[in-house]
Order: structure tokens, then C-alpha cells, then sequence
């Protein structure tokens, strides 16, 4: 493959004019760059760069070594070359031929302990107040209600905020990735003196909403039961819209710009004196915080409504669709594919692989915005396109794209053996779809860098499970490269595969809250050295304070 295709979400115009430079020799695009054949575009420069890595990743000397494990009682991260420990105080470089220490930050008591992290990096086409906002940063939300941006590369704080006192701050996500952050409290719980008052608590969670680099204040605001109606269980940002899901299996969207437009009482800015409901003080500072300057008074216009089984709910393709599991018990596994304009089912918008396991198969959007579904099972992963039906326009068809099919024997599930006297036996029951002596998908991904599909398979051989990660073509599905994973892998245990240009990362969480980590390198040498070399592994306990 041309390594022009690993650009991932080209737009025609760019996809034409790699075209013109489609180059299959490794070998000939080095020469060229050296020559400075690509110095006048540095997205064609890069593209080649991504398409060199590709081949380099892809071809069959390449090896990915085990080159460190380490463990933890903490949660482990991993974010774009970087591994995080100890709740994110600790931040390991996984670039370097050896993992080093980027920083550590000094020890703190639990109720200062950092719930929640985002990765900032630098927005194209701005300018920002400081050099320093031009490198990679780290958002991170402290348990006392604290939100911070750290530099990714040394942890020195570069802004502090102090959220609101009256609710408690948990989560980190985004609206818009890279541009609009959202945090959101816990929900918030009745209190003993206020249940015994007879005293009704219809405020569930607040939400405070920020613009990135530079931190901007958008807003508070808070989602109210008299409001939402007293069935609301949870609530979310995507894409300029809160989402507001109930107990009935209700989702609800509502347009946030016409909220703010609508009910933002005052337009705050950070460290701007405020006085607020009595109260005077600096916004985003101690002891103020920021004030809850949204306040939605009546229920807001309704964009979009759909009933669907355990909230489920996702949105995607040209044209928009959505993704729902009917609102049944019985339909679970069940997925429909609808028009977002007009709710009209797709033809063969009926998605259902009809599995007989324990874990269930699930679907997706593709995030290669290609607008592609993938549908993974078992032992099957469809990618499904929407197709424009024939003379008619305004409805579309989901059809098969490419299929990936596990390898399996096809006598494993036999019902009926005959014995060697010539008996016939029949079984009583029959293996599942997951069953572990069988190769059965567990995680499917993209490498947007590299425009592959990454896939972690298992079979349970005897009594431990060994694994590989798969490397597929994102066009159309073709294996290009399979890396075995050396670590038994327990099926009974929650996994984590990154695979991340050159690396690949596995996170492995162990009963008693142990953490392991296996990071693997690529490596280029011969066979024979390679051998050689993953003796000499290097294997390492990873404790707080603890030098590598």
C-alpha cells in the first residue's frame, strides 16, 4: 500500500495531491526528503514521514519487543507517549529507548489526590498569551476541587482554579475536542439534615464549561430535576449539545448555545472581581470560585428525543445517523441504524450478530471519519458503510465493507463425536461464541497516525491465554502485521492494549488492585539479534519515589 494512504481523514484536495507523489520504495522517499522535495509543505512532509513508519511497522523483520514491565497499586494511563502512575503524580516517558521519569510530583493526602486528567495541546491556527501555551499541557481535576494545567513535559503548574465549594468535582471531558472542556461534579446527594427537614433536592449535578488554551470560562451551569423532569440519571457534552439521559431510557438533546444565549445571566472572566448573589470576590480564585451564571429557568428547546435500552445512544455518518438498541430487554445485542432527520430506519439498518456469549458484541462509529460503523463480535468484526439506495436519494443502506473473521477450527463446536467402538455421542451443550479455547476478539482500534486497524485476539491455551495484536488495513481490512503478546493474558482480568506508532502498550489489572504494565518497542534487527537482545529484558517494580 501507497504510504500516501496513511494520512487518515484526508480531504479529496489533499488525497490528490499525495497522489502525485506516491512513492513505494522506503529507500527513494528518504532520498527525496533529504533532498528537500517536501520542505515547502509540512503536511506533505509529515504525511511521507507517517507513510515511511507505516512501511517501517508493517514489514516482516520488524519485531516489537517486551523491552519493560512494571507494576503498580495505582491506576495506570497512557496518553500520547506518555504513561501516568500514582493518579497521574507520576509521568513516564515511553519514547525513550529506556522509560525516564518526566516528573514527579511530591506526595499528597488523599483529599488532594487528582480525579481526573485531559491532555491539552496547542490549537492550530491561534495565538496564545505565553510561549508555554504552545506545547503540550495536562488538565488535571484535584479531589478538593482544584482544576490545574500542568506542562506535560516537567508538571510545573502553569494555571490554577478553584471551582465552586458547594458540590464536588469528578469529571474531565470534552465537548469539542481541543476546544470546548467540560467538569463535571458527582452527583449531587440528598443530606440527611435536608431529608429529615422534609426538604426536596432537585439539583442533580453542575457543570462548569470551559474554552482551551487559553482558559476561557464559558459558563455554569446546573441540571435541575424540576427542569429535566424527576426521571434524569445522567448527563453529557458532545458536540456543542447536553445530552440528558433519564431512568426510562429516554435521551434528550438540547442545543447549549441557545441555552447560554437564552439564560446566561452575566458574562464572567477569569481572575475579573465579581460580585455574585451578595458574595464579592476573584473568579476561578479561592475561596469564590466561579459562579453558576446559567440559570436555566424553563425547560429549553428539544432538538432530538429517542427511547433506547440502557441509555445507549450514538451519532454519526453522512448523513447523520444514530445508532440505538430498542428500548426491550429482549432486544439487547440489537442495534438500528436511523436517518437523524427523519428517524427513518435504513435498509438492513437491523444489526444483530445473534451472539451466544458472555460478554456482549458492541458498535461504533468509525473515528477515522470515514462516516463507517464497525460492529465487533466474538469472532467477527464488520465494517459497515451507509450506501446511497438506487433512485432514491433521501434513504440510505448499510452495507459490508470488509469483514474480519477469527481463526478458528471448524470442528471446534461439534455436537455429535463417534467414539472409536462406533458409538455415537451426542453433546448436551454447546461452546460460546467467547469461549476461551477459542480465538475471540477483545479489543478493536484506530491508529489515526498510521491509518490501521489494531485488534487484540486470545485463545486460551491450557491454563494461560496468549494474545496477539493484529494490524489491518483501514481500507479494506487486509492483515499487514501481527504482533505477539509474550504476557499470559487471564481473560477473567480488565485489559488494556495501546498501539501508538512505534509502541505498543498492554495495562493489566490484577485482583487486589495490582496494576502491570508491558511496553513494547519496535526494533528492526535481524532475527538473530533480536533473539538475542529479548534476553536481555529489562523488568522493573515501579513504587512511588523509586528511580528507574
Amino acid at each position: 500500500m501507497s504510504p500516501d494512504s496513511a494520512a487518515s481523514s484526508s480531504s479529496p484536495a489533499t488525497r490528490l495531491s499525495s497522489s502525485a507523489f506516491k512513492i513505494h520504495n522506503v529507500c527513494r522517499l528518504l532520498t527525496r526528503r533529504s533532498h528537500g522535495f517536501y520542505t515547502k509543505d509540512a503536511g506533505v512532509a509529515h504525511r511521507k514521514n507517517l507513510g515511511i513508519l507505516r512501511k517501517l511497522v508493517c514489514q516482516e523483520s520488524t519485531k516489537f519487543k517486551n523491552v519493560w514491565t512494571t507494576h503498580s497499586t495505582s491506576p495506570i494511563a497512557y496518553e500520547r507517549g506518555r504513561i501516568y502512575f500514582d493518579n497521574y503524580r507520576c509521568c513516564v516517558s515511553s519514547i525513550a529507548r529506556e522509560p525516564r521519569i518526566l516528573y514527579q510530583l511530591p506526595a499528597c493526602s488523599k483529599s488532594e489526590k487528582i480525579e481526573d486528567a485531559l491532555l491539552l495541546e496547542c490549537p492550530l491556527g491561534k495565538t496564545l498569551p505565553s510561549p508555554p501555551d504552545y506545547k503540550s499541557s495536562l488538565a488535571v481535576l484535584t479531589a478538593h476541587n482544584w482544576l490545574l494545567r500542568l506542562s506535560a513535559n516537567t508538571g510545573e503548574i502553569l494555571e490554577k482554579i478553584y471551582l465552586p465549594p458547594y458540590c464536588k468535582f469528578r469529571y474531565l471531558s470534552w465537548d469539542t475536542p481541543q476546544e470546548i472542556m467540560v467538569v463535571k461534579s458527582a452527583q449531587h446527594k440528598f443530606t440527611a439534615t435536608a431529608q429529615q427537614a422534609g426538604i426536596q433536592q432537585s439539583v442533580l449535578f453542575f457543570l462548569a464549561v470551559f474554552g482551551v488554551l487559553p482558559l476561557k470560562f464559558i459558563g455554569m451551569l446546573e441540571i435541575n430535576k424540576k427542569i429535566f423532569g424527576n426521571n434524569v440519571t445522567d448527563v453529557a457534552f458532545s458536540h456543542g449539545m447536553l445530552i440528558v439521559m433519564s431512568s426510562v431510557g429516554l435521551v434528550r438533546l438540547y442545543s447549549f448555545q441557545s441555552i447560554s444565549e437564552q439564560f446566561t445571566e452575566q458574562q464572567f472572566d477569569l481572575g475579573c472581581k465579581c460580585n455574585w448573589n451578595g458574595k464579592v470576590g476573584i473568579v476561578g480564585k479561592y475561596p469564590f470560585g466561579l459562579p453558576c451564571n446559567i440559570k436555566i429557568t424553563d425547560t429549553p428547546p428539544l432538538l432530538f428525543e429517542v427511547s433506547s435500552l440502557e441509555n445507549s445512544f450514538q451519532i454519526g455518518g453522512y448523513p447523520w445517523h444514530y445508532i440505538i438498541t430498542p428500548n426491550k430487554k429482549k432486544h439487547k445485542g440489537v442495534f438500528h441504524i436511523c436517518a437523524l432527520k427523519d428517524n427513518a430506519l435504513a435498509k438492513n439498518g437491523i444489526q444483530d450478530m445473534k451472539c451466544c456469549s458472555l460478554e456482549p458484541d458492541w458498535i461504533y462509529f468509525h473515528p477515522d471519519t470515514s462516516g463507517r460503523i464497525i460492529h465487533v463480535g466474538p469472532n467477527l468484526i464488520k465494517i459497515l458503510k451507509l450506501k446511497e439506495i438506487e433512485n432514491n436519494e433521501y434513504q440510505q443502506e448499510i452495507a459490508e465493507d470488509f469483514v474480519i473473521v477469527a481463526n478458528r477450527q471448524n470442528n471446534v463446536n461439534n455436537s455429535v463425536t463417534v467414539t472409536a467402538s462406533g458409538r455415537v455421542v451426542k453433546k448436551r451443550f454447546n461452546l460460546l461464541d467467547d469461549d476461551p479455547e477459542q480465538e475471540t476478539f477483545k479489543i478493536v482500534d484506530y491508529e489515526d497516525e498510521l491509518d490501521l486497524l489494531s485488534v487484540v485476539a486470545v485463545t486460551q491455551i491450557g491454563a494461560d491465554g496468549k494474545a496477539h495484536l493484529d494490524l489491518h488495513c483501514n481500507e479494506h481490512g487486509i492483515l499487514l502485521k501481527s504482533i505477539p503478546l509474550v504476557e499470559p493474558w487471564d481473560v477473567t482480568y480488565n485489559h488494556e492494549v495501546y498501539f501508538d506508532r512505534d509502541i505498543v502498550l498492554h495495562i493489566e489489572q490484577k485482583p487486589n488492585r495490582i496494576f502491570i504494565c508491558y511496553l513494547y518497542q519496535m526494533v528492526c534487527d535481524s532475527a538473530e539479534e533480536d533473539e538475542h537482545s529479548s534476553l536481555e529484558k529489562v523488568e522493573r517494580v515501579f513504587k512511588r519515589g523509586e528511580n528507574f
